[in-house]
């Protein structure tokens, strides 16, 4: 399943919050738009993570989209038991969660809804703020490899009916 699911080509994000005494993060590439009206996006942590719960108690989260200069960041935040946030410069978000140096894209969002997702929760967000720098592109993840988009040249069927 892993082998085959993994043809479909994902985006990777770093989910964080203003932890009590510490910031919080963790690496997600099971993340997406889910509503515009209302404002909601989803992501699913695994349910082993024990990082999720930490971000879960505070209510309150950022998620980061990484730019494709940041497998160092998604290789960073997807290590237990360490600082996540060494070295990692980050400015905070309305929330106070932190926004990473550099990404692609942020939204800010409070915990809407938890749903059992099997060996995952599907977490659901409510948007309360976002932005995005349109020079960044996208850090991708198929197959097992990170890659970039080349979006070099017009955007295909804009316009087009």
């Amino acid at each position: 399943m892993r082998d085959v699911l993994g043809h479909f080509v994902s985006g990777v994000v770093v989910i964080t919050a203003g932890g009590a005494d510490r910031p919080l993060g963790f690496t997600c590439q099971s993340f997406a738009s889910l509503s515009l009206d209302p404002p909601l996006v989803s992501f699913c942590p695994a349910r082993t993570s024990t990082t999720w719960p930490e971000i879960r108690r505070v209510g309150r989260f950022c998620v980061n989209v990484l730019a494709e200069d940041h497998q160092h960041h998604s290789a960073g935040f997807a290590r237990s038991g360490v600082d996540k946030f060494v070295d990692v410069a980050w400015r905070p978000a309305p929330s106070g969660a932190p926004i990473l140096d550099g990404v692609s894209a942020w939204i800010d969002c409070s915990l809407w809804q938890e749903y059992d997702g099997g060996d995952h929760t599907i977490a659901v967000g409510y948007v309360h703020d976002l932005g995005a720098d349109p020079q960044r592109l996208p850090l991708l993840f198929y197959r097992g490899r990170y890659g970039i988009a080349d979006i070099s040249g017009p955007a295909r069927g804009q316009g087009n009916r």
